[in-house]
């Protein structure tokens, strides 16, 4: 057996050729290739569900089966981070163990059988680091998150991708770095070695145990994937030699022969190590990985140790924890203390650090959804001041997010529709002709550049939003639906299906549609709707006007139909002031440009910051927002979506014209707007009619107020974040670490 397993290991490292018998195997490394290659893709589109834990994770994994170094790795990481003030916690499978529930190690102390080694090794280096032990490590996250840990190091997490990550270290063993190149159990791959693009940092261990030629080789290879700017070299350097009698002695200076035996992933790697220790080896005898010794094979061991006239038995500090518990040694046993280094560590900490930095997305659908989405942006700004915050429009060419300075990830999109094509066919058919389809497809490859790359995308509008979000870039995104009510037609029910099986948490905009959707098993938030969160818009451009009984806000929208529709607005301006209105203020869409708005209106100039007609009709211009005029207004004339929803929120009577989205919109504003036929005279007939009862302001005003309620849903979204996701600790973490390199560098 021994003979077999032995041929079948130089086989899959890649040491024998492909006549060798185990070549058979091939087909069946093709098939685990398929299979992984299919389960990344699965995570990375969403479909095998990928949750944010709420505290960051620092996953250390590999590409390959056998030892890499992890348990090094993980003890320096989770030592330096101890060492500057953090309470690191270690997440742990516990290869080898049988723990039917988390269990979490402190100071060395548990049950190889239920834990695993590498667990026990890790806790006796750190005692005051805790180690869960579990094979959820979702689960076990979770768990150090309420021990009070500020940060997780996974270790063996690279394929674990259930469990969500802020860093991605792989590691690869400069001696047998992919094996014969195949997947088990053809190979030693896990899975195809392009997917270590997945790393934010790639550490090629044991460099020093090959010549400078095979590593400059690795080097280049691996840069090909990677970058050379995310690559980094380490070593093993011995601390000192331990003495082992059953319990740890005292630090020893081993002399004489020894004989060498270890059960670890790559035991070449520990003959390369001894030997370099300058050791006289009288013989070796290597195990597979975890083997747990009996007493019969350490006997045997020993008599040949003393045969071959060894004065002394050494092994790894793991293999220690694989002994029988009443074994005792007939020779002496010593053990090497090693520590994981890696070489330029300050380069290696600032890109670590870089990683960690966190990069917040806010996507939006829809113009009023973008207002919704600046306001958010800008209080996760002041939340988290050190994060990246980002902007993922996709609708229109992203200008609300460029006037506030928020980066745009993806391309612009433009179409005919402005975004709008769920009430017309015919609209969906132009939006194809102009481009529909390649603009989604350039919007999924940007969400590909973020994933991995981000944390939890907070979405405002509809389900396609939230699953564009989902398909995109893997993770369970947070939706803030915006687009349905009860008041309309509430959510179908597979969009209340989806949305409880792949969205993290959904904010509605009333309580009706809360209630809705709990009634369905879903956990939903109602704290507010976010579309009354814009009165606490831009202030910086606060209007200086004089107080007015009968000012009437201009609204014309915020879609290119506007600078079509600005004619009709300006006709009913004409004749309202005709008929002894004199207070206009006109708010153009910061997604307009004024000097197209005004082509087609001839009769009209600007004089003084306001549209003068031949007439004298007089209409002062704001280019703030909506949120900013309203407050100074008695009625809004308005073509808007969310804008007209706004200003009916802040007691304003809306009127606009008959067509199929405000008749949906009016089933929602209710009593607070009334619809007429897109004529001048009969849109100003219907704002004299408001004005001149004031019985009828009243009501309106008053409906407006409770079908749209109070703001505060944007402020809970933050909330959410900092504490559920772990935003706060995410940023704390990065600021303090920022802090305390720099402080090293200088």
């Amino acid at each position: 057996m021994r003979r077999a397993i032995d041929s079948y290991l130089r086989f899959a490292r890649g040491e024998r050729s492909f006549l060798s018998p185990w070549a058979l195997l091939l087909p069946a490394g093709v098939i685990g290739r398929g299979y992984s290659r299919i389960r990344n893709v699965l995570f990375d589109h969403g479909l095998l569900s990928v949750e944010e834990v709420p505290l960051p994770v620092i996953s250390v994994g590999n590409l390959t089966v056998g030892g890499t170094n992890k348990t090094p790795f993980v003890e320096m990481l989770a030592c330096r981070l101890q060492s500057m003030g953090f309470a690191p916690g270690i997440l742990s499978r516990g290869y080898g163990g049988r723990a039917g529930e988390p269990v979490v190690l402190r100071g060395g102390e548990g049950d190889r059988s239920a834990v695993g080694d590498e667990p026990l090794l890790l806790s006796r280096h750190l005692p005051q680091v805790p180690v869960v032990v579990f094979p959820d490590r979702r689960v076990s996250a979770a768990l150090l998150a309420r021990e009070g840990a500020s940060v997780a190091v996974a270790d063996d997490a690279f394929q674990h991708r259930r469990l969500d990550r802020d860093v991605d270290i792989a590691l690869v063993d400069a001696c047998c770095p992919f094996g014969n190149g195949h997947v088990v159990p053809a190979g030693t791959l896990r899975e195809a070695k392009e997917g270590i693009r997945r790393a934010h940092l790639v550490v090629v261990t044991k460099y020093d145990q090959v010549s400078s030629g095979r590593l400059a080789d690795l080097v280049e290879s691996l840069s090909s994937l990677v970058g050379k700017d995310r690559l980094f070299l380490s070593r093993l350097r011995l601390e000192r030699w331990i003495g082992w009698a059953g319990s740890w002695g005292e630090a020893v200076t081993p002399e004489g022969r020894a004989f060498a035996f270890c059960a670890i992933g790559s035991p070449s790697s520990f003959r390369t190590f001894l030997a370099g220790q300058a050791l006289d080896l009288a013989g070796e005898r290597f195990f597979l990985d975890h083997h747990r010794f009996t007493a019969d094979e350490l006997v045997a061991l020993e008599e040949e140790a003393l045969r071959l006239g060894a004065d002394f038995l050494v092994c790894t500090e793991k293999d220690v924890y694989n002994v029988p518990p009443r074994w005792r040694p007939r020779l002496p046993l010593f053990v090497p203390r090693v520590v994981s280094v890696v070489d330029d560590e300050s380069r290696f900490w600032r890109s670590l650090v870089e990683a960690l930095r966190p990069r917040l997305v806010v996507a939006a659908n829809g113009h009023g959804e973008d207002a919704m989405a600046v306001e958010l942006a800008l209080r996760l700004r002041r939340r988290f001041p050190a994060a990246e915050v980002v902007a993922f429009p996709l609708v229109g060419k992203g200008t609300p997010y460029r006037a506030r300075e928020i980066p745009i990830v993806p391309p612009p999109s433009v179409t005919p529709s402005g975004g709008v094509v769920k009430y017309s066919l015919r609209e969906f058919w132009r939006d194809l002709r102009a481009g529909l389809l390649p603009q989604v497809m350039a919007q999924l490859r940007s969400w590909r550049s973020l994933r991995g790359r981000c944390r939890t995308p907070l979405c405002i509008g509809d389900v396609y939003l939230f699953l564009h979000a989902l398909w995109g870039q893997g993770r369970k995104p947070v939706l803030v639906a915006t687009a349905k009510t009860t008041l309309l037609s509430g959510h179908l029910r597979l969009e209340s299906w989806l949305l409880g099986l792949r969205c993290r948490a959904v904010w509605t905009r009333d309580e009706a549609t809360a209630q809705e959707l709990r009634l369905r098993g879903l956990e939903v938030r109602f704290s507010g709707n976010p579309i009354m969160d814009l009165i606490g818009d831009n202030k910086d451009g606060e209007l200086d006007l004089p107080p007015s009984p009968e000012r009437i806000l201009i609204l014309p929208g915020s879609r290119d139909r506007a600078y079509g529709d600005i004619r009709l607005l300006l006709e009913t301006v004409r004749l309202l002031f005709r008929r002894g209105r004199r207070d206009f203020l006109l708010v153009p869409a910061p997604t307009l440009e004024l000097a197209r708005l005004l082509e087609g209106l001839p009769r009209w100039r600007i004089e003084g910051g306001a549209l003068v007609d031949g007439e004298g009709a007089t209409v002062v211009l704001h280019r703030g927002t909506v949120a900013e005029a309203a407050p100074h207004c008695r009625l809004v004339l308005g073509l808007g979506g969310t804008a007209n929803q706004i200003c009916a929120g802040l007691g304003l009577p809306v009127v606009s014209i008959e067509e199929k989205g405000k008749e949906v919109q009016r089933k929602l504003l209710g009593e607070a707007e009334r619809l007429v036929a897109p004529r001048p005279e009969v849109l100003a007939d219907a704002v004299g009619a408001i004005l001149d009862d004031p019985s009828l302001w009243r009501r309106m005003s008053q409906v407006g107020r409770e079908r749209l309620g109070g703001p505060g849903a944007l402020d809970d979204v933050v909330a959410f974040a900092g504490e559920a996701l772990g935003w706060g600790t995410r940023h704390a973490l990065y600021v303090t670490l920022s802090d305390k390199l720099g402080g090293e560098k200088r």
